[in-house]
């Protein structure tokens, strides 16, 4: 981080440390996004590609920071901890909470070819870690299957636009038709800015933390860093959720944890190695696995998400965090 903001070393400047990351990630976050998705409707950009791709992607960014700034500080167990602990939270944090606010009619969306991707992604996922490290074979194998459902969702993009001449852009969030270009490269270059800070301060917060309390960095990365880089998605889902739209809100769970797994490990294991902990196999990989499949009813069963499911997903996260602690 700059040496400006460094501060007296201690347990109350790792907190400051990990409380102002966190913050940043959210501004930082939501400014990226409303950039990005602004800027492609200004290019002519699809607005379904935008919502699985930029939007997907940004706020997916924190975690992608989070990785590679962990593995630049030799701390690779934060970084997959990141990774698992946001999809497991994506899941049950991400759409447990906005249910309990407002049912989600997700029996109304289409999202089966999006979710069996998902679930593709997660099974390769698991799948290399038996080779006990994501190295640059693993992130080039990642990266690919990210380009293919990048290839697929345009294709199937494109093939909506010609089908259906409405446009869809007022639904995206943060899409302003009339927003100047100044304000857009404002947008981006906050984004862009605060987000590798936030990055950096989280980090460095975090693993002091792990040590202090003896408390290993992947315990840390599946809790305390994986439900802060899992605040962009949070804060879309409710107002998802307030606004009646079920289709946004777990598209945007489906997507980012698409992204979670093959982009943001796949770029990571490019800059360093990632080395898989056995404690991964013992208990992460399948409670990330398990609350992927317990979408299958509002995907394939046509059930809406209720309040009722919003208190179960929500308790069952309160559970995985103190089996985790």
């Amino acid at each position: 981080m700059p040496e400006w903001m460094s501060l007296p070393p201690g347990p109350l400047t790792d907190w400051i440390y990990t409380i102002v990351g966190l913050v940043l990630l959210l501004l930082a976050g939501d400014s990226l996004v409303k950039g990005a998705v602004n800027l492609s409707l200004r290019l002519g950009v699809p607005a379904l590609i935008v919502s699985l791709t930029i939007v997907a992607f940004g706020t997916s960014a924190p975690e992608l920071l989070i990785s590679i700034q962990a593995i630049w500080d030799d701390v690779p167990d934060l970084a997959l901890g990141n990774v698992v602990g946001s999809n497991t939270a994506n899941v049950l944090l991400v759409l447990g909470v906005p249910a309990l606010l407002a049912v989600m009619h997700t029996s109304q969306c289409d999202t089966r070819a999006s979710y069996l991707q998902m679930i593709g992604a997660t099974v390769l996922f698991i799948a290399l870690a038996y080779r006990g490290v994501y190295d640059w074979i693993a992130g080039l194998i990642l990266l690919a299957a990210l380009a293919a459902m990048l290839i697929h969702a345009a294709l199937a993009a494109r093939t909506h636009r010609k089908s259906d001449a409405g446009d869809d852009d007022e639904d995206l969030e943060g899409a302003d038709p009339d927003l100047p270009w100044s304000k857009i490269i404002l947008f981006l270059i906050l984004g862009l800015i605060g987000l590798p800070l936030g990055a950096s301060l989280l980090v460095d917060g975090a693993s002091n933390i792990a040590r202090d309390y003896g408390v290993s960095d992947a315990v840390i990365g599946l809790t305390l860093v994986a439900i802060g880089t899992s605040l962009p998605e949070l804060a879309t889902t409710v107002m998802a959720a307030l606004r009646r739209q079920a289709d946004v809100a777990l598209g945007n769970v489906i997507g980012s944890n698409m992204f979670n797994l093959l982009g943001i490990i796949g770029v990571a294991s490019l800059v360093g190695n990632i080395p898989v902990s056995p404690n991964f196999f013992a208990f992460d990989f399948w409670v990330m696995l398990a609350a992927s499949l317990l979408l299958i009813p509002f995907v394939y069963l046509r059930q809406d998400l209720t309040r009722v499911w919003g208190v179960a997903l929500s308790v069952a996260y309160i559970a995985y965090l103190w089996v985790v602690l």
